[in-house]
């Protein structure tokens, strides 16, 4: 019988591969390129990169599995001595061409803590997906997070209110008082208790990220195609800008790659191609930039509970 890590990495590889062939379809034109990498410590993955498509500026479906003795940083970060870890998840972002079409994260990953002498003293799962539109759709924002709700429905150990109010809490620029985007998921820890089995978030797991597409691209071919102007794409490029700003200062995700020696080209095909920083940006009152500010500055509830 397989382990969990081993079950849920069989997993990951084929989500990898259903992913990344649809996203292939929609767009039309650009491809996946694979990069096979190994880390000197050990372990390795596989990251799939997407670039100057027809639909999609860029975008990263990456999956590892690393091991080893934990870094003295992250030790201390878990308050821990001496401590061997294995890592292992799928992580994507895309980012596309027309303004009009949001950005999208996700993230499922699994982490085991053992003792040096190869004894399991700890394991949780963790993860979940948000969207990050430039212009707000409503009905967007709402089958989005719907999609989430249901598969947490589904499961007694997921909480959609509770993993939902955690995303909008963690997606969160502190520098500028403003979300990243419109939420959706973030759980993180997520151990067996008296009344929940590793088994139950594993089966949690596997159906929040079999759903993923579901929550996606409805929305991608619904606005991809709409007709978008040299003014929205400079708000694009602005807002893309918070997003670089996230991912690089507020992010915990990067600071572990970073900090266990992960591949680097891997922890940052978050980023977008193109930016913006403009000097004290704010846009029109009233305009539909400033309608997205609002929702961002003040984050909603999408759906009914």
């Amino acid at each position: 019988m397989d382990s969990q890590k081993d079950a849920f990495f069989s997993f990951i590889k084929e989500l990898q591969n259903i992913i990344t062939s649809k996203l292939e379809s929609l767009d039309g034109n650009s491809k996946f390129q694979e990069d096979e990498w190994h880390r000197e410590e050990g372990g390795g993955g596989f990251s799939r990169i997407i670039q100057d498509g027809d639909v999609f500026a860029k975008g990263g479906v990456n999956i590892s599995a690393v091991h080893g003795a934990l870094p003295l940083a992250m030790q201390k970060y878990f308050n821990v001595q001496d401590a061997d870890f294995y890592a292992t998840g799928i992580s994507l972002v895309i980012h596309p061409v027309n303004p009009m079409v949001p950005t999208v994260h996700a993230n499922f990953r699994y982490f085991e803590m053992y003792d040096k002498t190869g004894s399991l003293v700890d394991c949780w799962f963790g993860g979940g997906l948000d969207l990050t539109p430039y212009y707000l759709f409503e009905e967007d924002a709402r089958h989005f997070h719907q999609v989430c709700k249901d598969a947490c429905d589904r499961h007694d150990v997921a909480d959609y209110q509770n993993f939902k109010e955690r995303c909008d809490t963690y997606f969160h620029n502190a520098h500028r008082n403003e979300a990243r985007g419109i939420g959706g998921l973030f759980y993180d820890y997520c151990r067996a208790d008296e009344n929940h089995s590793m088994a139950d978030w594993l089966e949690f797991q596997k159906d929040m990220a079999s759903h993923f597409l579901d929550a996606y691209v409805p929305i991608v071919n619904k606005r991809k195609d709409l007709p978008f102007s040299t003014e929205n794409i400079e708000w694009q490029e602005i807002r893309r800008g918070r997003y670089v700003e996230f991912n690089l200062v507020h992010d915990k995700g990067t600071l572990f790659g970073l900090r266990t020696n992960g591949r680097i080209e891997s922890i940052l095909m978050s980023l977008p191609p193109i930016v913006q920083w403009k000097y004290d940006h704010h846009p029109e009152p009233g305009s539909k930039e400033a309608e997205l500010v609002e929702v961002l500055e003040n984050p909603r509830d999408w759906i009914m509970s």
